[in-house]
């Protein structure tokens, strides 16, 4: 049984997974956690290849083309590349990806927003689409850019600020716990943003609008005073309520106030079904931040207790 935690990072050898991989890199190094590579293969197109060039795909000719791809990233004789660990896989992305952050007990997927198409280069927009709505382990989003070195004592300049999108559902507290112990390891402030969404309904005519505008933001207040009870003393932090659609306005918070980190939840209604609604969704394409995307707790299956994430890393 594994119990030294591990981070997955899926590449698909663009200069976005690159990114990705870099991120994760620090972070493994860090907190002195193993860090799997992984390479998902489309098995059409792996048949296509063999069938064109008579010579078959073998994993590990993908792993010897992983290492060659992280050495250009870090440097041939780089301490991070001989502590790497390689894994390839042919099928869907998506599902290879969490197949393999289950079996091998990942307590992180770090993932880039988007990849390039073609062979070996997989759709990496749809592919973290599917990820986040079907992972029961927290994945951190990284931008489709390559930032360079990256080392989590930077995280101070880096990160700056953490924002914390929350809808007041009892999910909150967990996402606001995790945001907070982040925010006081790297040393920086903390947002908690509410957007009251404009009401849409046949019965406007019918009641006073204003009346039911203020109830609301009361409520929010009350539950957002609450809230910042959950986040450790001493930590700089503050509750943000205000009206709109909330996709743009937590990416404006984001833009404005300089954050360079969103902890969001991801649950739906039934939490079991589907995930990343469209808020999420929306908020992963506009704002060109990390997002560190938290699935609701859960327990794992055989272990009878609830999965490690990423807070016993950040511990």
């Amino acid at each position: 049984m594994n119990l030294r935690p591990s981070i997955l990072c899926p590449i698909d050898f663009s200069d976005a997974s690159a990114g990705a991989l870099r991120h994760a890199a620090a972070i493994a190094d860090h907190f002195a956690t193993r860090l799997i590579v992984l390479s998902v293969e489309d098995p059409l197109l792996t048949q296509a290849a063999d069938l064109g060039t008579s010579v078959p795909w073998t994993a590990e000719e993908c792993k010897h083309e992983i290492a060659q791809f992280a050495a250009t990233i870090f440097g041939g004789g780089s301490p991070t590349v001989a502590s790497l660990e390689y894994e390839a896989a042919v099928g869907t992305p998506a599902q290879e990806i969490l197949r393999v952050a289950r079996e091998r007990s990942c307590d992180l997927i770090v993932i880039s927003t988007h990849g390039l198409t073609g062979i070996r280069k997989l759709f990496f927009g749809s592919t973290t689409e599917r990820v986040l709505r079907e992972t029961t382990r927290p994945v951190l989003v990284t931008p489709p850019t390559d930032p360079g070195f990256v080392q989590v004592e930077d995280g101070q300049r880096l990160i700056r600020r953490i924002l914390v999108p929350v809808d007041l559902s009892p999910a909150s507290t967990h996402q606001v716990q995790v945001a907070g112990g982040l925010a006081q390891a790297l040393g920086v402030s903390l947002i908690l943003a509410h957007m009251i969404e404009p009401v849409s309904s046949r019965l406007t005519a019918r009641i006073d609008l204003a009346r039911v505008a203020a109830d609301r933001r009361s409520s929010a207040a009350d539950a957002m005073r609450k809230l910042l009870v959950k986040v450790p003393s001493g930590l700089q932090s503050e509750a943000l309520v205000a009206d709109g659609e909330p996709a743009e306005g937590l990416a404006k918070v984001a833009r404005d106030r300089q954050v360079g980190l969103v902890v969001m939840g991801l649950h739906g209604f039934p939490i079991p079904g589907p995930r990343m609604g469209s808020v999420t969704y929306r908020l992963l394409c506009l704002s060109p931040t990390l997002v560190l995307a938290l699935p609701p707790q859960h327990v794992d299956a055989g272990k009878g207790s609830p999965a490690v994430g990423t807070a016993s890393i950040s511990a």
